[in-house]
This record gives structure tokens, C-alpha cells and sequence, in this order.
């Protein structure tokens, strides 16, 4: 007894002072070490989840015409059985995976160079697989769920999908030179937002079309002076001189802080014409683009893809342009 206590105890003080183990004692190996510098690109659920903009869009016509439950609900998720208005006649078998989805129209972009619509835009709801088959009619559970599943809800037999390569997580050059790869603009995101971060699913208008394969990363970047929200120019609100800032009894100074800039002032002193922000930006030699941030692309259509924002340097604005790396 008093051995295997020792023994115990021997264990626990080597596993606390040098992380040893049974299991790699007896093994002859070290346990795996896990490389935090790679990061995931992407989940399995948001390959799934992402939605896409397709562009030879087909409508399916298989469709979720009823629930288990449906006399005390009108919406479904995660675990709920549904009917499908597809059966054996329409060679349905058990255990088939179909997504969901549903078609919200079709989408152009003015922020696009491409002419034309770029596509429809169609928004994936969730995943099912089906448990029973009857001869025209099939029973299926919901296995995911991105969003409230509704009656009418279109389906779509399930595309595997490769999840993007990890990367090592390194620090973004933001002022990397252009490399004349194809450029594209990021034309809308998920659940329409505006402001974006790491982790938000976007969509490019860059394709098959332009040689874009999932899994590719792109750098998103700006023009410089590119993207601003206000166009209010703050730092030149004050008049230039006409007779000088001192006041009348103390002399301090025809001179203010404020006042804006004249170009020749050992000519013309505080009068004559300004030094202007817009002007130096007229004048001055091509200044590197603003780097923002990195994305991956999930998946690919003919002329628009669909990608996730992996890394920042600070928020990405739709509209923002794109680079294939």
C-alpha cells in the first residue's frame, strides 16, 4: 500500500516540476507540441455558413414543404425534422446531406469594374440529412443551423468544401508594393454589413474568371487618401491674415497658430497665397497604398468569391480593394 502511494505521489511531483507523464514514459515518445503560430484560416461551420454569389444561378426544386412540429412552430433548427417534397421517385436516399438556402436576388455592384450583374446573391441557412425516404416525400433532420429555417427554404445537395490552409501568424506589411496580380473590390459582406473585422465573411468580385482558386489569400488594401468616412477638412477652418492676430494693446504678435500656411512667406509674409492640404496631395510623387488587412477565400464562383477576413491592421470597409497574393 504504502509502495503505490510513494508511486503516486512520485508521479505527480515529476508531472508538476517537468511535465513528465505515464503515457510518454511508457511510449518512449513526447507528446505532440501543438504550433501556435498557425493560425486557422476559417471553421468548418463558416464553409458552410458563407453564402455565395453565384452567377448562372440555378433554382432548385427541392424545397422544405413541413416540420414534426410544425402545428406549434413556424421556424427550425439545429435537431428539428422536416419534410422535404423529395422522395424515392426523385432518387433521394437516406443519409444524403443537402444545404439550405435561399435566394435573396440579384446583385450588382458600382463598386465593381465588372459590367452587368455580378450574380444572385444567396444566403446559406443550414445543413440537413435525411432519415427516412418515402415515395414522394422524405423526412430529414437538421443537422446545422446558421440562421432560422422556414418553410420554403430551397435546397441544394452538398458540395464538399476544402477548409483553408493554416498560415504562420506574422505581422502585416502595411506598405507592401503592389504585385500586378488581379485586383477586385470587396462588394458586399454578411448580414450587409459595412464596417468590418477579422473573422466577417465579405464578397470579392474576383472569380474563376480572373484565376482565383479557395484557399488563395489576398491583401486588402486602400489608395492612399482613399476610404475616408468624412470629408470635412479640420485642419484649415480659420481665415488667413488681413491685419494681423495681437490685439491693440499688447502687441503679441501678428502671427496665430491657426493660421494657415502662405507659400512664399520670405516674400509675402503672413498675406499672399496658402499652403492647402489638397494641394501637397496634388503635387507630391506616388506614397504606398494603406495596407488594412488580409483575407482567404472559401470558396469560388464564375465572377465573385466568397472570403473570410483573417488578420487587420485596423477596420476594412466594404468597398475596399483586394489583391490575389
Amino acid at each position: 500500500m504504502r509502495t503505490y502511494v510513494f508511486s503516486g505521489f512520485l508521479t505527480l511531483v515529476l508531472s508538476l516540476t517537468f511535465g513528465f507523464s505515464p503515457a510518454s514514459a511508457q511510449s518512449g515518445t513526447d507528446q505532440p507540441q501543438v504550433d501556435k503560430s498557425l493560425q486557422p484560416a476559417g471553421s468548418k461551420a463558416e464553409l458552410y455558413c458563407a453564402g455565395f454569389i453565384e452567377y448562372a444561378h440555378s433554382q432548385s426544386k427541392f424545397e422544405i414543404v413541413g416540420g414534426y412540429n410544425e402545428q406549434e412552430q413556424r421556424v427550425y433548427a439545429e435537431g428539428d425534422y422536416v419534410f422535404i417534397n423529395a422522395g424515392a421517385q426523385q432518387n433521394l436516399r437516406v443519409g444524403q446531406e443537402l444545404t439550405v438556402v435561399r435566394p435573396r436576388g440579384q446583385f450588382k455592384s458600382e463598386l465593381s469594374k465588372k459590367k452587368g450583374w455580378l450574380g444572385t446573391y444567396v444566403q446559406e441557412v443550414g445543413r440537413l440529412r435525411v432519415t427516412e425516404v418515402k415515395d414522394r416525400v422524405s423526412v430529414a433532420q437538421i443537422i446545422a443551423s446558421c440562421d432560422t429555417i422556414l418553410l420554403g427554404d430551397l435546397l441544394k445537395f452538398v458540395t464538399p468544401r476544402a477548409e483553408p490552409p493554416k498560415r504562420l501568424e506574422v505581422k502585416i506589411d502595411r506598405f507592401s508594393n503592389p504585385n500586378g496580380k488581379p485586383t477586385g473590390r470587396i462588394v458586399l459582406a454578411r448580414d450587409y454589413r459595412e464596417m468590418l473585422s477579422t473573422g466577417d465573411i465579405v464578397y470579392i468580385d474576383l472569380g474563376t474568371q480572373d484565376g482565383l482558386n479557395s484557399g488563395d489569400f489576398l491583401t486588402v488594401y486602400r489608395p492612399a487618401g482613399y476610404g475616408n468616412i468624412s470629408r470635412f477638412r479640420d485642419e484649415e477652418v480659420t481665415l488667413a491674415a488681413s491685419g494681423g492676430f495681437e490685439s491693440f494693446r499688447y502687441k503679441g504678435g501678428k502671427f496665430s497658430n491657426k493660421a494657415q500656411r502662405v507659400k512664399r512667406a520670405n516674400e509675402t509674409g503672413v498675406y499672399g497665397p496658402t499652403v492647402t492640404t489638397p494641394d501637397v496631395k496634388r503635387r507630391r510623387p506616388p506614397v504606398p497604398r494603406k495596407v488594412v488587412g488580409e483575407l482567404v477565400v472559401l470558396s469560388v464562383q464564375e465572377r465573385t468569391a466568397t472570403a473570410r477576413i483573417t488578420r487587420v491592421a485596423q477596420e476594412v470597409h466594404t468597398g475596399d480593394y483586394v489583391e490575389i497574393q
